[in-house]
């Protein structure tokens, strides 16, 4: 079930499709010129564009019958109606993200863009007027401001302290611009389009060509501000450049940013989180581009990458949020505005009707003809559940940089093993290679910290990210992944690691076990690691449980440290261990180290350990060891935290010291149930006995005892290719299989 929580506002991206997506399409030369309708337009007409009249009359005349529709027709009109009860409001920029001129302005530009859809929908020229006012207004303010007072980073906005937001205010006034333009008197419309329009426009594309020529999530928001913008106005100039870059050769602008920034498979390089941000410009630019410009096929383009893309998102979300990965703010999910708008306009291209229990579950549409269509289609009768499956999302251009791997088991809501394996996510990626995520239950049981930073939060640092998300959350120590001597991949650089993606091995699936593997190389000098998990299912045991192995091979001895994140409370530790009972000492001194208290620390074995928590009613096992003597290491983040900006978290660390190669196991294992109203406790007990992991010449078995005295046997080969034939010999049974893998319990 997705969080219920209100969105600022709706978004309206042109008109609806007729014809189903098809992944055989060709893809269409970017070399096009604008369609005739745009090439003979005159300056004196001023009809919308984005959205065509005939469409804006079919939903005014239908849309009342369909009540997703009417309701957010209901809900735009109060929210406007209290907007125009109040006096126009266009301060100075003065406050950063949060602060009270930066709301104002983003309420600006909403109250423009819904007050546009509804002199459309209503026909009410009191909206139009409200409309051109405030545009008025900013057509006073907005030549006289130079560099915003709070600027951040190098490009500060105008109207806000990043450009990014400008870019933002740009795509949505836009809409709102166009649906009213016609309205107005041809000495307003001309003021409004120098004076707002083109200004803006001119400042986000030729002044800032640093931020509009990147290949980033801001220059997409900035291509499609200023390319709806060259549509609105019939400047042709503008959208040639917002879509093949300022030079106008295609090494830069909309098209290069879809060629570079998802993967074939619609994976965003920048992970989820990112991925539902760059979404809407995407989206909306797109629709207004095969509005003006069908020709270019905009949605068949590398085999409709966008519309996979809208897929790919709702496939990395668990629970309606979505999986956070890299600078991730936990609490955002499917129900953001930016997948509503994506649904709709996915919806309305491709019937896919499984999108429309995800339109059902966010509670809203667009006020547009995508809109339209999905409240059609949920009217017409309910929905097919969305098909959440086991996916390797390729990541990179070619997709050749890695993926993101998820396994599930037992519906939406049931368990996820996702298994991150991708490239970098350039500056907002964390130094995390191959670590890993587990759900189950509808919660979070193996977690990843996502980013130290309290979104447009003023009391802490302005809603910028926080020193900590430097200092903890980008840090390997900060997730579930192999440290080498404290400290973290790449040596802390991005760049390097952008270059360095893992290699992805095996991800298969069959009845009772799914598993994927991959390898990593230069994250640190002269160390490679390779990890494999499996979610795998037994006739004994009431749930899937997974299994991890990690293979390390160095150069030199060295400290090997693997931690686990996870939520719960502990109820059973089932090692030795010395309590920091009076002191809480600190784990290191840099690299995220010095933000971790530790609470218990066990002596060196080779003898498996277990550890059980409880979260929301279940019970959690995991048992662990590694092939060389390890210490295990109970920790909590939140040491020298003075401004106490950190979450309190526990983890649970394996240390191994003075190996060259090391070979580390864990078992997670979800079992019984605690019912606080009934009071009663069921299956608190482990159903694994114990684990063990055997070598062989080249691969590695892993047995788990069961109590009946079964086993459940996985055989793991270092080398992937399926031709090649293994053996190993544990417990007194010589096991063979040929390739990647094998399930020898069977």
């Amino acid at each position: 079930m997705i969080p219920g929580r209100s969105l600022a506002f709706i978004l309206t991206v042109g008109v609806g499709f007729g014809a189903m997506a098809s992944a055989a399409l060709a893809q269409v030369p970017t070399t096009v010129v604008l369609s005739s309708a745009v090439q003979t337009a005159s300056a004196d007409d001023a009809g919308p564009v984005l959205v065509s009249p005939s469409d804006w009359r079919t939903m005014a005349e239908t849309g009342a019958r369909y009540p997703l529709f009417a309701a957010e027709q209901a809900r735009v009109e109060r929210a406007v109606r209290t907007a125009m009860a109040r006096p126009i409001n266009v301060p100075i920029p003065k406050d950063p993200g949060g602060g009270f001129t930066h709301e104002q302005h983003k309420r600006n530009y909403q109250a423009v863009y819904n007050a546009g859809a509804l002199y459309r929908l209503t026909g009410e020229k009191a909206y139009a007027d409200h409309a051109r006012d405030v545009l008025l207004e900013y057509a006073k303010l907005y030549p006289t401001l130079g560099a915003h007072p709070a600027g951040r980073g190098q490009i500060p906005g105008r109207l806000f302290w990043q450009t990014l937001n400008d870019s933002v205010w740009l795509v949505y006034a836009s809409q709102g611009y166009d649906a009213i333009r016609d309205t107005l008197s041809a000495e307003d419309r001309k003021t409004i389009d120098d004076d707002v329009f083109r200004r803006m426009a001119r400042f986000l594309s030729d002044e800032t060509p640093q931020n509009f020529d990147r290949i980033h999530n801001h220059a997409t928001w900035a291509v499609a501000g200023v390319g709806m913008t060259g549509y609105v106005l019939r400047d042709r100039d503008l959208t040639e450049k917002a879509l093949t870059g300022l030079a106008k050769t295609g090494e830069a602008g909309f098209l290069r940013q879809i060629d570079q920034l998802f993967s074939p498979d619609g994976y965003y390089e920048e992970g989820p989180y990112y991925q539902r941000y760059a979404m809407a410009p995407f989206i909306i630019f797109a629709r207004a581009i095969d509005q003006n410009e069908p020709e270019r096929g905009i949605f068949r383009h590398r085999d409709g990458v966008l519309l996979k893309a809208v897929d790919t998102l709702i496939q990395s979300s668990y629970a309606g949020y979505f999986i956070p990965i890299n600078d991730a703010i936990l609490d955002k999910g499917l129900d953001t505005e930016e997948l509503v708008a994506g649904v709709a306009v996915a919806y309305a291209r491709t019937g896919e009707r499984g999108l429309l229990s995800i339109a059902e579950a966010q509670g809203r549409t667009l006020l547009s003809p995508d809109g339209l269509k999905v409240a059609q289609g949920l009217a017409e009768g309910a929905p097919e559940p969305f098909a959440f499956r086991s996916v390797m999302l390729r990541d990179g251009p070619d997709g050749e940089s890695g993926g993101l791997g998820i396994l599930r088991s037992g519906g939406p809501d049931g368990q996820a093993l996702v298994f991150k394996a991708t490239a970098q996510g350039m500056g907002h990626g964390h130094f995390d290679k191959l670590n890993w995520l587990f759900y189950n239950n509808g919660r979070t049981v193996v977690s990843d910290y996502g980013a130290a930073r309290f979104l447009n939060i003023e009391a802490k640092a302005g809603g910028i990210y926080l020193p900590e998300n430097t200092s903890w959350a980008k840090q390997t120590v900060a997730h579930n992944t192999l440290i080498v001597n404290e400290a973290s991949h790449f040596g802390g650089d991005w760049r390097v690691g952008e270059a360095r993606p893992p290699e992805r091995l095996v991800f298969d699936t069959d009845e009772d076990t799914q598993i994927v593997s991959a390898r990593q190389t230069g994250a640190y000098d002269g160390v490679v690691f390779t990890r494999t998990q499996a979610l795998v299912r037994h006739p004994e045991l009431g749930r899937s449980v997974v299994v991890d192995l990690l293979r390390v091979s160095g150069d030199r001895p060295a400290r090997y440290d693997l931690p686990l994140h996870y939520n719960g409370h502990i109820m059973t530790v089932g090692f030795e261990a010395q309590r920091a009972v009076a002191s809480r000492p600190v784990l290191g001194a840099a690299n995220g180290y010095q933000h971790l208290w530790v609470d218990a620390s066990s002596e060196p074995t080779t003898e498996a350990r277990s550890l059980t928590w409880l979260l929301d009613g279940r019970f959690y096992t995991y048992r662990f060891a590694a092939d060389a003597p390890s210490r295990a290491i109970l920790a909590e983040s939140g040491a020298n935290d003075p401004d106490f900006n950190l979450r309190r978290e526990p983890s649970l660390i394996q240390r191994v010291d003075g190996q060259k190669d090391v070979s580390f196991v864990g078992v997670l294992e979800p079992h019984g149930l605690y019912d606080g109203t009934a009071e009663t406790v069921t299956g608190a007990a482990s159903g694994v006995q114990s684990i063990r992991q055997v070598r062989g010449d080249d691969a590695t078995v892993v047995v788990l005892t069961l109590p009946s005295g079964k086993r459940l046997v996985l055989g793991v080969a270092d080398d992937p290719a399926e031709g090649r034939s293994h053996t190993v010999s544990a417990d007194g049974q010589t096991y063979q299989w040929t390739g990647a893998w094998a399930r020898l319990d069977r």
